[in-house]
């Protein structure tokens, strides 16, 4: 089971239109035809009636070099969320570049290596990186052994960048889709005993979204398992009780980190920081473009 979600260009450049300061926006998720949740850097400093004129990314002109479309600061809602409202119905393919993670300081010589070579459903604003170790060939391969791969959607949001909290950290909402054809395919592998393996944490997150959904527990799987389409905000941390997912497939992940957290509820604590001993011991690669590791 694999994530189709495609990393959107999101993140944009501007200036104030009243002082000429810089702001550099992460656009999250839209809201309607012209406004978007976004991410605002400084946020502190934009007020409502505000307007921000674009400017081209870097390597597509210097700044300044834009025609004057601006947007409008509609509200702040606080953690640097701003509600933006552009002129045009999709800013980002224009105005837009990939958002790369911050460790990663220098630009990819093709946006497509942060893409995983599935990525179909326009949407995220983080690449479901577990995916990048995927080739075609390598998928076919695993056809020929009889290994399905099949794929479900969820649009990587905000809570890839934010630390969790130390007291009472949530999750916001982020949108995913299960298919009826998927969910039947599931619901037959359960029944005939085999092994359900995710290519990491986002697509953890939908099935054991449907698994809450359609009240798969323990003693319950042989229910239907149902699809849907809608938005979802389960947090997986330690102490959690997995209902559909037997295996990951996930990358080494940043502390205090969402993924982490999940990880550590599938491995188990203990397991997971021997296994990070030994990946620091050997030198494996951590974080986005980093090595990955299988656990069942």
């Amino acid at each position: 089971m694999a994530n189709d979600s495609r990393v959107i260009p999101a993140r944009l450049w501007g200036r104030k239109e009243d002082t000429g300061g810089r702001v550099e926006m992460l656009l999250l998720r839209s809201l309607d035809d012209a406004c978007w949740e976004a991410l605002a850097r400084p946020a502190r400093r934009l007020r409502a009636g505000m307007r921000i004129v674009l400017e081209p990314p870097p390597g597509r002109g210097p700044p300044g070099s834009g025609d004057d479309t601006w947007v409008e600061v509609l509200e702040g809602r606080g953690e640097g969320i701003v509600i933006l409202r552009f002129p045009d119905k999709d800013p980002t393919e224009k105005w837009g570049a990939i958002p790369l993670p911050p460790y990663i300081h220098q630009p990819l010589s093709d946006p497509e290596q942060y893409q995983t070579v599935y990525a179909r459903a326009r949407g995220s604003v983080a690449a479901p990186t577990a995916g990048l170790h995927f080739t075609l060939s390598l998928m076919k391969d695993l056809e020929k052994r009889g290994i399905p791969i099949l794929f479900v959607t969820l649009h990587v949001g905000q809570d890839t960048f934010r630390p969790v909290a130390r007291d009472g950290h949530h999750l916001h909402q982020e949108w995913c889709s299960l298919s009826p054809e998927v969910a039947h395919h599931l619901t037959q592998a359960r029944l005939e005993k085999r092994r359900i393996v995710a290519v990491g944490t986002t697509t953890v997150r939908v099935l054991e979204e449907a698994g809450r959904r359609s009240g798969w527990e323990a003693g319950k799987e042989h229910q239907p398992l149902h699809p849907f389409d809608g938005w979802a905000d389960l947090f997986i941390q330690p102490g959690y009780a997995f209902k559909v997912v037997d295996g990951l497939i996930t990358n080494f992940h940043l502390p205090r980190s969402t993924p982490l957290l999940l990880t550590a509820a599938f491995a188990g604590e203990d397991y997971l920081q021997r296994a990070y001993l030994e990946a620091i011991e050997r030198g494996y690669r951590f974080y986005s473009l980093g090595d990955a590791m299988l656990i069942v």
